[in-house]
């Protein structure tokens, strides 16, 4: 497996693309900005993206999904709930003074528990609302649980959660989604929409929300 993480924008998301080694089929997550970057990284690694996934539909995650669509024919995909967000991204972006192209129609609309696959790779879609309504995780693994990796866009941080005071945020729903992350086994990676990686144990044991929410 190839995962390759590109931090893109003036909001410094992380974008991933995760492809498989033998098919070279791959998913990039959350292209937020800088189309070029991203574009460098598929042609330099001959990789063929079949889905854009948004884990939620805010500007800094969506961006360039029509440029990246346009450049590749992949397949945009969000949770069904997402769509008001994605739908508002480009006046959400005019608010906090960035200017955004109007976004693709989504091809796609997962729910909790969808399987998302290109070539050897399954992931699994976790519904993870409260920082949006639709905003979603993917978990997936080569070896089984024992080498799980989650990707949490703006749901979990390294030591934080993502904010509920815009638009469809809940406190409510974070916190379920929240203790149904830390459910997961100790070990696993956790790769957030920004900053730094951690894992589920590191985050039960120092995240400033645990005792709040567990």
């Amino acid at each position: 497996m190839l995962i390759i993480g590109i931090t893109v924008g003036p909001l410094q998301v992380n974008c991933l693309i995760i492809a498989s080694d033998e098919s070279k089929k791959a998913i990039v997550i959350d292209p937020g900005d800088e189309t070029e970057r991203i574009m460098d990284a598929i042609n330099e690694n001959s990789l063929i993206v079949e889905h854009i996934i948004c884990t939620h539909g805010h500007f800094d995650h969506v961006g360039v999904v029509g440029d990246l669509k346009k450049e590749t024919g992949a397949k945009a995909t969000i949770h069904k709930d997402e769509i008001e967000i994605y739908a508002s991204a480009k006046k959400m972006a005019s608010l906090f003074g960035y200017d955004l192209d109007p976004l693709p129609e989504p091809d796609i609309l997962v729910k909790d528990g969808d399987v998302v696959s290109v070539g050897t790779l399954n992931f699994e879609v976790f519904h993870t609302p409260g920082h949006t309504p639709g905003g979603i995780c993917l978990y997936f693994s080569s070896l089984g649980k024992s080498d799980g990796t989650v990707i949490t866009g703006d749901t979990l941080f390294a030591g934080a959660v993502g904010r509920t005071d815009l638009y469809g945020g809940d406190m409510n729903k974070l916190s379920e989604s929240f203790k149904r992350l830390m459910a997961l086994p100790d070990n696993t990676k956790v790769l957030p929409g920004h900053g730094p990686a951690t894992t589920i144990g590191r985050e039960k044991r120092e995240n400033m929300f645990s005792g709040q929410y567990l």
